[in-house]
C-alpha cells in the first residue's frame, strides 16, 4: 500500500499536466468558465495544487524509505492516503469531459479519504511516530479539498439546471453554510490545524477577489460571506492554538530524514 501512496502521488502533477495541454479535452479553467459561479475563486488560487502536488511526492517518496517504512501511523493512514491520491487525481480527466455527477463522488471521496488521514496525523503523539512530512501535505490538501468540494458542487447545480443562473445568491449561501460548518468542525478537531487552515483561507479569499469584481448578481454579499467565514476560521484557530498549546508542524527526532 505505501507503494501505491508513491504511485498516485506520482500520477497526480503527469495527470494534471496532460489536463492541462488538452489530453483529455478541454482544461479545468475552460471548463470552469462555462459554468460561473457566486463560489468560484479567482484564477490565481489554483496554483496552490502546484504545492499540494509537490509536498504529496516528498511525503510519498519518505514515507517508503528509510525507518518510516515501519512506522505504524504511517502504515494505518496508507490505504486513505492512496485512495485519495487515486480520486485527486482521477478527478481531472473527468472534469474536463464535464461529468460532474461523478466529479462529485470523486472529490467528496478525496476530503473524506484525506481528511480521515489528517485528522489521524492531529490527533498522534510523538511516540506514535512522524508528524511534519505527513500531516503538513496531508492536511493542505484536505484543507483545500474541504472548500473546492463545494465549488464544485456549486458549477454541477448550475450545469445540471437545478439552479438558475440569474438566481443563485440562495443557494450559494446554503453551500457556503454548509461549507463554513465543515471547516469549523474539522478544525476543531485538529484542534486547530494551521496548515488545513491556511489551505481554506487561502481559497476563500480567492473567492472575495473574484466576487468583488463580478457582476453577478449577488457577487457582492457572496464575496461578503466569503471573508466573514475566512475570518471566522483565523480567529477559531487562533482560540484553539492558544487553548490547546503544541506544535504539530514541529517533527520529533524521527521524523528527520
Amino acid at each position: 500500500m505505501r507503494l501505491l501512496v508513491l504511485l498516485f502521488a506520482l500520477a497526480m502533477p503527469l495527470v494534471a499536466w496532460m489536463s492541462q495541454v488538452g489530453a483529455f479535452g478541454p482544461d479545468n479553467a475552460t471548463v470552469s468558465g462555462r459554468y460561473p459561479t457566486l463560489l468560484v475563486a479567482a484564477g490565481y488560487a489554483f496554483s496552490i495544487w502546484g504545492l499540494i502536488f509537490l509536498l504529496d511526492l516528498v511525503y510519498a517518496v519518505w514515507q517508503v524509505t528509510g525507518r518510516r517504512r515501519d512506522d505504524r501511523m504511517l502504515g494505518r493512514i496508507a490505504p486513505a492516503t492512496a485512495i485519495g491520491f487515486a480520486l485527486t487525481a482521477a478527478w481531472m480527466p473527468l472534469f474536463s469531459h464535464g461529468l460532474f455527477w461523478l466529479c462529485l463522488l470523486v472529490i467528496f471521496g478525496a476530503l473524506a479519504c484525506l481528511a480521515w488521514a489528517a485528522l489521524r496525523l492531529s490527533a498522534a503523539t510523538p511516540a506514535e511516530g512522524s508528524r511534519l512530512w505527513a500531516w503538513l501535505p496531508l492536511s493542505l490538501h484536505a484543507g483545500w479539498l474541504s472548500l473546492a468540494a463545494f465549488l464544485n458542487l456549486a458549477q454541477a447545480a448550475l450545469a445540471y439546471g437545478w439552479v438558475r443562473a440569474d438566481a443563485q445568491l440562495g443557494p450559494s449561501l446554503l453551500l457556503f453554510a454548509a461549507a463554513a460548518a465543515l471547516l469549523l468542525e474539522l478544525n476543531r478537531r485538529m484542534r486547530g490545524n494551521a496548515a488545513y487552515a491556511a489551505a481554506a483561507l487561502w481559497g476563500l479569499v480567492a473567492v472575495w477577489v473574484e466576487q468583488s469584481r463580478s457582476a453577478m448578481p449577488g457577487a457582492a454579499t457572496a464575496a461578503a460571506v466569503a471573508l466573514a467565514i475566512g475570518l471566522g476560521l483565523l480567529l477559531q484557530s487562533v482560540w484553539l492554538y492558544r487553548r490547546h498549546p503544541r506544535r504539530a508542524w514541529t517533527p520529533d527526532a524521527r521524523s528527520l530524514p
